[in-house]
């Protein structure tokens, strides 16, 4: 594979471009298998961990993170040819592991019960200790599993970047980044906590959240590691903050559009889980801003009540249409994207990244895939 091949199809979707996808799937196919054999000298009990990553990780997920983290090396010059194209893979991959010790603890504080439309982990092995007729909680040993094996993509996802094979003197370049990325999301995730704990708040506190929750992990930071990786200077760091950070923060306000009016079909979750879980999105404070006295009891009565029926999910629905806070959110995507996009233009990276960043721009707003 080599940075210099055509592309045969203007249908190919940017993720899939240069066959990225498929080789970020087929390295954490590899990874998974040697962690296979270390968990089975482990003993037997071991074989569900194994199972239940292996699922999580192979079964489902877009790949944006190590798409932009390998695109941001692009970019900045790297060639994908030989031994240093496959190391660069690998080390973009490592954020995909990354992504699943985000997301099964996001679903272990959210309580959420489905991922990708099957069992979260904790969910998982809360089934496993009831079909096992085990003593104790189940509900307990689920979360347990769940906080462990959170830990453990945690702990790979820095063995495999370390170990990818990228050339020491990158690594060392690129290394900082990692770690504040890392950093970053877990402080974010607290402010997601806090936020819930206090009820909500500003648009501004919703907006600080996503930004380091989900904005800065999801696309700046995977850019600027990427950039590091290939020897990019400050330059091309702010040129990619420039158009990752609107980019990550509308693809972060999609998201909080689809938990509340997505197509379970579509997301995985059943509709209207975000209400139940009482996420204090940019979209909830909006409307709390807007809300009428009907309305704001409304909001304050339902919203993180997990009994939430379908009816329920409707008069929210209906409150955050009413108030126009859906409308200002959509308005919100399409300016950031618009920054993210003329950032773009401007920034001094290779022709064929730019063509693809400009391509990934739809895939996190539009979410076709």
């Amino acid at each position: 594979m080599t940075s210099s091949q055509p592309h045969t199809s203007r249908t190919v979707h940017p993720l899939d471009r240069d066959g990225l996808r498929e080789r970020v799937n087929a390295a954490l196919a590899a990874f998974m298998d040697r962690q296979a054999e270390v968990l089975a000298e482990v003993g037997e009990g071991m074989a569900p961990v194994t199972a239940a990553l292996r699922d999580f990780l192979l079964d489902g997920g877009k790949r944006l993170r190590p798409g932009f983290c390998y695109w941001g090396w692009r970019g900045a010059g790297g060639v994908d040819e030989g031994a240093a194209g496959a190391a660069a893979v690998r080390a973009a991959t490592s954020l995909e592991l990354l992504q699943a010790s985000a997301l099964i603890h996001d679903d272990l504080m959210d309580r959420s019960d489905t991922r990708r439309g099957k069992p979260a982990v904790h969910k998982r092995f809360e089934g496993l200790h009831a079909a096992s007729d085990w003593r104790g909680s189940g509900e307990g040993f689920g979360s347990a599993a769940a906080l462990l094996l959170g830990d453990l993509c945690l702990t790979w996802s820095d063995e495999m970047f370390s170990g990818s094979g990228v050339a020491p003197s990158a690594l060392a370049a690129a290394k900082p980044l990692f770690d504040v990325m890392r950093t970053e999301v877990m402080a974010g995730q607290y402010l997601d906590v806090l936020e819930q704990a206090m009820g909500g708040g500003s648009v501004e506190r919703s907006r600080r959240v996503i930004r380091f929750k989900s904005a800065k992990y999801t696309i700046e930071r995977p850019l600027h590691v990427g950039a590091a990786l290939a020897g990019a200077g400050d330059d091309l760091l702010a040129a990619y903050s420039a158009y990752g950070l609107p980019l990550g923060e509308a693809f972060q306000l999609r998201d909080d559009v689809l938990g509340v009016f997505g197509d379970p079909a579509e997301t995985g979750k059943p509709a209207g889980d975000d209400l139940r879980e009482g996420k204090r999105t940019v979209l909830l404070a909006l409307a709390a801003e807007r809300s009428s006295g009907a309305q704001a009891r409304l909001l304050d009565e339902l919203v993180g009540d997990p009994a939430l029926d379908d009816a329920g999910v409707k008069d929210l629905r209906d409150v955050i249409q009413g108030t126009g806070a859906l409308a200002e959110v959509e308005a919100m995507i399409d300016a950031l994207t618009g920054r993210a996009l003329a950032a773009l233009d401007a920034a001094p990276v290779a022709e064929d990244a730019r063509a693809v960043l400009r391509g990934l721009v739809g895939a996190a707003t539009v979410r076709t895939v």
